[in-house]
């Protein structure tokens, strides 16, 4: 396996170097052309290699076509209108996918797919969330070099002129959280929400498969030049057993995957193929991967926190962090100026954050899970901030000024990253352009950033707070959260409304044209078809089966008194019928909700979904104290 490759870097994307390469690596046999769509999904196909050995230069300049109803870009791509051309970004790192289960005989080695990132064109305009991101760095470097040329007072704390800078870099990283389990199996929710309470799985020893699968999964990073920095138990999970051959059966775990930041791009592609990888690495070992938000009721959810920051390349190869405070203070103009940018703008970047059923279950208290738009920085300078209840941290590190950025909570495994971290950079440049044009100082902007609700300020709104030093959860009631820091939205439906609410904001993501109507329309349509669709033919599904499962057990029980678990017994009954038994005289909430769905009635959508979940917990919590009560199951 030494002679494999497993990237080729951008310097390599010529036609001399591209047929030196696939030539004399014939286990490498197809191609695939990788266009990403508003959700989130990557087209996938087998081009063979051949095909584009015949004309590699026509090949990376016209790439393919596709009909447009095979991706989420509703809308844009129309029935009468469906052609998208998927044109190869010559520009960034290529990967190479191998299949471990396929063994070429002529070479003994893994066929290998090499995977080039593309953007998606329609009518010759770019409407895919990769050009998004693309778009989104390019205005932001602009912006800044502008901002750098009007002010260069800026660059005088850094001894530095801008004749001195040879770029500006915008950086990200993801981590990947995401549970683990043998195929079929399913833990108690009771099992699950004590382990986590008493922290029985959390960095503790990874065992059998699950060890075998992660270490793998490292090395290979490791082989992609991904940098991973490590792997380990999340808080989730139960601990495994053994089947009479010795082998672990009853896996249900939570695991995390980190790597470094790296250029926001590279970043986004890198964890599109790492989830991949991931998940193909669990299945040779025979365990399924749930990439889910929100999996399993009562027990932590799946996060994948987004770390952002900018910085100054110069010339003589050193890295000035943006973000870092040039005196004593939390952080530089540009710091706070892109903190407060996008906890104004939070409203507009939460729908391509939170776009899923699950993604909203997840935020909730009591899980480690933002649900207030409100940061935290450290109770004095010198001590940063450890508060993991805010929506965004600010992340220093007093040892190494390189390392300050920002981290959004919020993300989970099927955010779209790429539509999410350009959100925060557009929201970033926002706060910038307020701070830097209008001479703010560090401590007006320190100030304004740490207002009280009732205070008005320049850019903040008043009647909110944006940062707090406590905890969220603890320290203010569901009341005053709502107060002080707005209402969270409880459904997708919820979440969209924002850009009608708050369509002021919109103009903040419109900049440039990095994000269009047409794109924010489209995102919205297909998020709004995904909701609904999931509710009615899986949500729906999933709950029916589970509120069947719920039977009588008392009768077994004729020598002893029952009347408490008849009386409990009929109060779940009712809750039953409630949810989902039509009558002559009434239709249950899942007959409503289908009904609404069927009349395009979304906001009645969104206000049954949430009665049937708060009735459903309620359901679950009366059941599982009605069966323990029961002695002869």
């Amino acid at each position: 396996m030494k002679d494999l490759i497993y990237t080729l870097p951008k310097n390599l994307h010529d036609e001399k170097s591209l047929i030196e390469i696939l030539t004399s690596h014939p286990e490498i046999k197809f191609v695939s052309l990788i266009g990403i769509d508003l959700w989130g999904n990557d087209t996938d196909e087998k081009i063979p290699v051949s095909l584009l050995l015949e004309d590699v230069n026509d090949f990376l300049k016209k790439g393919a076509q596709t009909d447009g109803s095979s991706v989420a870009l509703p809308g844009i791509a129309t029935l009468n209108n469906a052609k998208l051309d998927i044109i190869p970004d010559l520009d960034c790192t290529w990967f190479i996918d191998y299949n471990w289960e396929h063994i070429d005989e002529e070479t003994n080695l893994p066929i290998g797919t090499l995977r080039i990132p593309c953007f998606l064109r329609h009518d010759n305009v770019f409407v895919d969330s990769r050009y998004t991101l693309k778009n989104a760095s390019n205005t932001f470097k602009s912006f800044m070099w502008d901002i750098f040329k009007t002010h260069p007072e800026l660059l005088e704390d850094y001894k530095i002129t801008i004749n001195d800078i040879d770029d500006i870099l915008i950086t990200a990283a993801t981590e990947l959280e995401f549970w683990v389990k043998t195929p079929n199996d399913k833990a108690q929710v009771e099992q699950l929400s004590t382990s986590q309470v008493l922290k029985e799985q959390y960095w503790t020893r990874t065992k059998g498969p699950v060890r075998t699968a992660l270490e793998q999964c490292i090395m290979l990073l490791e082989k992609y030049n991904l940098n991973p920095e490590m792997g380990h138990k999340e808080v989730g999970g139960v601990k495994a057993t053994l089947d009479q051959a010795g082998s672990f059966s009853h896996v249900m775990e939570q695991l995390e995957i980190d790597w470094k930041y790296n250029d926001a791009l590279l970043t986004a592609d890198s964890e599109l193929f790492i989830r991949n990888l991931v998940k193909e690495t669990f299945r040779r070992n025979g365990l399924d991967v749930i990439f889910l938000a929100k999996p399993i009721n009562d027990v932590a959810g799946s996060g994948e926190h987004t770390h952002i920051s900018t910085s100054l390349k110069l010339k003589s190869g050193k890295i000035i962090n943006l973000l870092t405070a040039t005196k004593e203070h939390f952080l530089s103009k540009i710091g706070y100026g892109g903190l407060m940018g996008i906890l104004k703008n939070y409203e507009i970047i939460s729908p391509f954050v939170s776009a899923t059923n699950d993604s909203l279950r997840r935020l909730k208290p009591g899980f480690e899970a933002p649900v207030c738009t409100v940061t935290s920085l450290g109770h004095t300078v010198d001590k940063p901030s450890r508060n993991r209840t805010i929506l965004i941290a600010l992340i220093r590190d007093l040892e190494n000024p390189y390392g300050t950025r920002f981290e959004l909570r919020s993300p989970n495994p099927h955010t779209n990253t790429y539509l999410c971290i350009a959100t925060l950079f557009m929201s970033m440049l926002d706060g910038i352009k307020y701070a830097i044009e209008n001479n703010k100082t560090e401590d007006q902007l320190l100030e304004e950033l740490s207002k009280a609700p009732e205070d008005s300020a320049d850019y903040l709104e008043k009647g909110r707070c944006y940062r707090t030093e406590k905890n969220v959860f603890e320290d203010f009631t569901e009341e005053e959260r709502e107060k002080f820091f707005g209402q969270s939205p409880k459904t997708v439906y919820e979440n969209l409304l924002f850009f009608d609410v708050h369509s002021d904001k919109l103009n903040t993501l419109l900049y440039n044209d990095v994000f269009t109507h047409k794109i924010v329309n489209s995102f919205r349509a297909a998020t709004l078809s995904r909701w609904v669709t999931e509710i009615a033919s899986r949500v729906l599904n999933d709950y029916s089966e589970e509120i069947r499962s719920m039977k009588k057990l008392h009768d077994n029980e004729k020598h002893f008194d029952t009347s408490l678990d008849e009386e409990r017994w009929n109060e779940i009954n009712s809750l039953r019928y409630t949810l989902m038994k039509d009558t002559l005289r009434s239709n249950s909430l899942f007959t409503q909700i289908k009904d609404a769905i069927n009349e395009d009635k979304y906001a009645l959508v969104s206000s049954l979904i949430v009665n049937i979940d708060e009735n459903l917990d309620n359901l679950r919590h009366l059941y599982e104290a009605y069966s323990k009560n029961i002695l002869n199951l």
